[in-house]
């Protein structure tokens, strides 16, 4: 809609007038793709979702560790696909119908990776604010936290943001090239 038309139905005439109509667009919101595991909501940049799909079984690659539930070619693309339950030292349950796999761009020192996660379930998509994102607590030197990006109290539960730069230990995961010879012996 056009300001003059915006002006015309709202009785505002003022550029600062139609935004104080409109609501304040200083505030920079985020956007998180959520989902669950284990009865927990996590979230997920949405601009790092590449897609969402249905869990389909993945060509096994030898000798990955086990989170490393193998490759699937999506429209000519070999993408891994990492178990995120089993990389979080989750107990492993049985994939069923509500299982996807959340395909994401990760950006990484050698450039951009496309890589996918099994979650038991997507949730939600909200938006946040800086203000209602708070930093992951110090839980000291024994427990890793630098792949939380920080955690939000939405709706009356908490949701734990994920950094999926971080998460993914990209060291352990075969390149894109080696997966597609893997995939073509």
């Amino acid at each position: 809609m056009s300001e003059q038309a915006l002006s015309n139905q709202s009785g505002v005439s003022s550029k600062e007038e139609m935004e104080n109509a409109l609501g304040s667009h200083d505030v920079a919101t985020d956007q998180f793709l959520t989902f669950i595991m284990a009865n927990e909501e996590y979230g997920v940049d949405i601009l790092s979702v590449q897609e969402i799909r249905g869990w389909e079984a993945a060509t096994t690659i030898p000798n990955s560790p086990d989170f490393v539930k193998g490759v699937m070619n999506l429209r000519g693309t070999i993408v891994p696909i990492i178990d995120l339950r089993l990389r979080f030292g989750l107990e492993h349950v049985e994939y069923g119908p509500m299982t996807v796999v959340i395909v994401l761009k990760v950006n990484t020192p050698t450039g951009d990776k496309i890589i996918g996660i099994v979650v038991d379930a997507v949730s939600d998509v909200y938006s946040l604010t800086n203000e209602e994102m708070r930093l992951p607590p110090d839980m000291g030197d024994q427990v890793n936290t630098a792949f939380i990006k920080g955690l939000a109290d939405v709706q009356g539960k908490m949701v734990i943001l994920l950094n999926i730069d971080e998460l993914l230990d990209l060291q352990e995961i075969p390149d894109a090239e080696v997966l597609r010879n893997i995939v073509r012996d």
